[in-house]
């Protein structure tokens, strides 16, 4: 779908005839431009409401010139979020928030997101994203079609591991695991690097594969436990803050450039804003869940990242070369030296 100008001058020679039977058209129809957009989560999801929150406020400080109807879990599509990221890119959709990678399938850089053991604390990860780094991937997205927003990265956490079988506690532990993957090649490369089994699977099936065993554990945000219900087919968790994940707001380019300045400049206010709430609601929510998470009776345990990282000198290599020098030392500005 694209941005569908409306006729005023039709508009109102519409309303002038029918006369005070318009009054729910008009209101209808009073959009000079409609957009959708799409996220992954829970419509109970921080990042649902704040989206919803964002798009009402725009159009009303736009006197209704702007709306956006705000679709949870891609509006349940076949293929969920590759497929979603292809009707952003082919501007079926106009705006879409995703992880950096599965972002990185599309826009390669994008995977610098998800470096293991490279952001320390959701915070930390922010400011990258707000700064230096998070500016390089947004020339990184325009070059494939795509608008990325200087503050436009929601958080969703620090993830974690859970399993059904057993606690992982140290590297060995993941000997053999079949564990649930996000589409992208850096997590590939991560838990292959520490003796697991990793199987891509969209979210929208995470649920029935933990379900049915075809794979035994996840990885995740605790906020992702919680929202989808995982404390129902998992039994341990292990706090190894392996990874910090966001879903980054970003727009059909050929659409936002169409837009009006002024308008452009509502949207991008606004959604600094409601970045900023979303992130203070997530890390509230994913704070509170381990206590709540083990009144589910879940077992949740501490572990040491130390012998974790020491197993992914293979992963940093490989990754520094494929980013290239400049998006890995601006990664390495905020995180220190990797590898």
């Amino acid at each position: 779908m694209t941005a569908r100008p409306v006729n005023r001058r039709r508009l109102v020679g519409g309303i002038a005839a029918i006369g005070t039977a318009s009054i729910v058209i008009k209101s209808v129809e009073a959009a000079e431009y409609r957009f959708v957009q799409y996220h992954n989560q829970a419509v109970t999801s921080a990042l649902h409401r704040r989206l919803v929150e964002m798009w009402d406020t725009v159009r009303r400080e736009t006197n209704g010139r702007v709306e956006t109807e705000v679709f949870a879990e891609n509006n349940k599509i076949s293929g969920s979020d590759p497929a979603a990221l292809n009707m952003l890119v082919d501007g079926k959709i106009q705006f879409f928030t995703l992880m950096g990678g599965i972002l990185g399938n599309v826009v390669a850089a994008a995977e610098v997101q998800q470096v293991p053991f490279s952001f320390r604390t959701a915070h930390e990860a922010h400011a990258a994203m707000d700064g230096a780094l998070g500016r390089y991937l947004c020339a990184e997205m325009a070059g494939k079609g795509i608008y990325g927003f200087t503050v436009g990265a929601f958080d969703n956490g620090m993830r974690q591991i859970s399993c059904s079988t057993h606690a992982v506690i140290e590297p060995a532990d993941l000997a053999g695991v079949k564990i649930r993957i996000p589409a992208g090649q850096m997590a590939n490369d991560t838990f292959s690097a520490l003796g697991a089994e990793p199987v891509a699977i969209n979210v929208n099936g995470l649920y029935d594969a933990l379900k049915t065993g075809r794979v035994e554990a996840q990885e995740n945000p605790l906020a992702i436990i919680e929202l989808f219900r995982l404390y129902e087919v998992q039994r341990y968790i292990s706090m190894t803050n392996h990874m910090w994940s966001g879903f980054n707001q970003m727009a059909h380019l050929p659409t936002w450039n169409s837009l009006p300045a002024t308008l452009q400049e509502v949207i991008e206010r606004q959604l600094q804003v409601h970045v900023g709430l979303q992130r203070k609601d997530q890390a509230t929510l994913n704070a509170s869940l381990r206590d709540k998470l083990g009144q589910r009776g879940l077992e949740i345990n501490d572990v040491d990242p130390t012998p974790f990282r020491s197993k992914l000198s293979g992963v940093y290599a490989k990754w520094k070369d494929k980013l290239g020098s400049k998006c890995w030392s601006l990664l390495e500005e905020s995180t220190g030296q990797l590898g």
